[in-house]
């Protein structure tokens, strides 16, 4: 087995086995939108001023949800109505390890890519953007430099480009580029 990467062998012992909260069964009342975003570059700001704390990014990004309507901060008593300009989340951090990948986001979240954590290519300004599913529909999207070590990975599967997680592959169509 090869030597594990830091991010994935360091994980502070809060990181090891920590469940998502049930934001997907709770259904609060609507209260409104406020002046939350989260910008492309994966800054979150409140009322036009980023929030610097990544323990209070953390936090709101644990009650995060994508419904049909857009995002929301979802607490067992409110829903509030968020902006965010492309995906919740940027992936950071990437490791092969034994044929599968492991991703690292900006809020800390490890995801596997495979059937619970799909890998998606969308056609961007400077060629293909991946995204990799962190939960329930919100996504991460690989910065330029994962995408290019990414793009390192590519091979070709009966004529078939794509990306290999385990036992999944991964299609990248003509589209994307």
């Amino acid at each position: 087995m090869q030597d594990l990467p830091a991010f994935l062998r360091d994980l502070p012992p809060d990181k090891h086995g920590e469940k998502p909260l049930p934001v997907e069964t709770w259904n609060p009342p609507f209260c409104g939108h406020i002046d939350m975003r989260i910008a492309r570059d994966g800054t979150w700001f409140y009322n036009g001023t980023p929030i610097t704390r990544p323990a209070m990014v953390r936090l709101f990004s644990r009650v995060l949800r994508r419904d049909d309507d857009g995002f929301f901060l979802v607490t067992p008593v409110e829903k509030l109505g968020i902006t965010v300009e492309d995906v919740p989340f940027l992936a950071v951090e990437m490791a092969q390890v034994d044929g599968t990948l492991t991703f690292r986001t900006n809020v800390d979240d490890l995801v596997t890519a495979g059937p619970d954590h799909p890998l998606r290519f969308a056609k961007g300004n400077d060629g293909f953007m991946p995204y990799v599913e962190v939960r329930r529909g919100l996504e991460a999207r690989l910065t330029r430099a994962l995408a290019q070590d990414l793009a390192a990975l590519v091979e070709v599967r009966d004529d078939v480009f794509g990306v290999a997680s385990g036992d999944l592959f991964f299609q990248i169509t003509s589209d994307t580029f």
